[in-house]
């Protein structure tokens, strides 16, 4: 059996932000009355992007951490991959979900996306070619 411990973890703070994004959504929509689209909404249309932009980029972070830890990649890599997937995802989505939050929360959250997903990518590189 495979013990995949940096990648569980991550993924279980990932998924706490997706509910997390998710219920505010829900609760945009019900206090709106919107069934569907975002009924012009700028608020309802921002969380909902929000949501999605997680539900876009976590799996495929995921996906690369998990295949680098199954293959024994180096686990410094993966642990500061990790933090910064996990920091940077919590300040992109409270641009998101907390109305008038500042645009470089954003920018700084993907930017640590950003950095988290090439380290990834490298670790998994280097774990097939070593």
């Amino acid at each position: 059996m495979i013990s995949l411990p940096i990648t569980s973890a991550t993924a279980i703070l990932a998924g706490v932000l997706i509910l997390l994004l998710t219920s505010k959504v829900i609760q945009l929509r019900r206090s709106g009355g919107v069934v569907l689209g975002d009924n012009d909404d700028r608020v309802l249309a921002k969380a909902i992007r929000g949501h999605a932009n997680a539900v876009e980029q976590l799996p495929i972070a995921l996906i690369i951490m998990g295949l680098a830890e199954a293959q024994g990649g180096n686990t410094p890599l993966l642990v500061l991959s990790a933090i910064l997937l996990v920091a940077g995802r919590i300040m992109h989505a409270m641009y998101f979900a907390i109305h008038g939050t500042h645009w470089r929360l954003r920018m700084y959250g993907m930017m640590l996306t950003l950095i988290a997903q090439g380290l990834l990518v490298l670790t998994l590189i280097l774990t097939i070619l070593i």
